[in-house]
């Protein structure tokens, strides 16, 4: 008992040691903690108060700005929604008076498609691949409209390496096997068969009810011919 007694009572003192030590820190280096805390305090009220006061009314601008541009890229006035009409910005504008918004990321997506259907083909993979999409469909379209831009540009090899991203991210029935599909005809124009058979066979099994398994089993048999 006394032995237990002893080690609880050092323990106890070693307590009170490192607990005075705390305190003689706290007090030798008051200013500089005050410091260092107010200093975490106005960074953490800066950010809010840059979130709440700046940026969020920029994002209610520029989504408010960009209903124009989007009504030209229905309608197909690329180069209305790209550079406005006068009145109303297009998505260059958006892109570059919103920087950091949501409307200027989204508008960089729609700017990369413009270009890709003028045929502007360096400029619509600039800025698709700024383009940061995490949406379930949007993420993949942009992925793989660089798969398009690289295979426009005659870079196949490039552009089965996008389709094939495409088709992994945000694996859904709708994006997967469209661009397992594309990924598998660019395997097949590279001579890559064994590639091209994967892909297809991934569409068979794995999405039997999508658009392309229709005419899938075509592919299949042309690919394994090759192999």
């Amino acid at each position: 008992m006394a032995k237990k007694q002893d080690k609880t009572e050092d323990r106890i003192v070693k307590v009170e040691e490192a607990l005075s030590k705390t305190e003689h820190f706290i007090e030798q280096n008051q200013k500089i903690l005050f410091i260092i805390i107010g200093a975490i305090i106005v960074v953490v009220l800066g950010f809010f108060g840059f979130k709440k006061f700046y940026q969020a009314p920029r994002e209610q601008a520029g989504t408010e700005e960009m209903y124009m541009a989007e009504r030209y890229f229905e309608m197909d006035s690329l180069d209305l929604a790209l550079n406005g009409d006068g009145m109303y910005p297009g998505f260059l504008s958006i892109i570059d008076d919103y920087s950091m918004t949501k409307a200027a990321n989204l508008s960089r997506y729609y700017a990369g498609i413009c270009y890709l259907k003028k045929g502007n083909y360096d400029e619509a993979i600039d800025y698709l691949t700024s383009f940061k999409g995490r949406d379930q469909i949007l993420g993949p379209m942009a992925k793989g409209a660089l798969g398009d831009a690289y295979m426009e540009k005659n870079q196949v090899s490039d552009a089965a390496d996008y389709y094939a991203d495409a088709a992994e991210m945000n694996i859904n029935d709708f994006t997967t096997p469209l661009f397992l599909m594309k990924a598998g005809w660019a395997y097949e124009l590279n001579s890559d068969f064994d590639k091209a058979l994967k892909m297809y066979e991934r569409i068979k099994f794995e999405f039997p009810a999508s658009n392309e398994a229709r005419e899938i089993d075509k592919y299949i048999a042309r690919a394994k011919s090759k192999t």
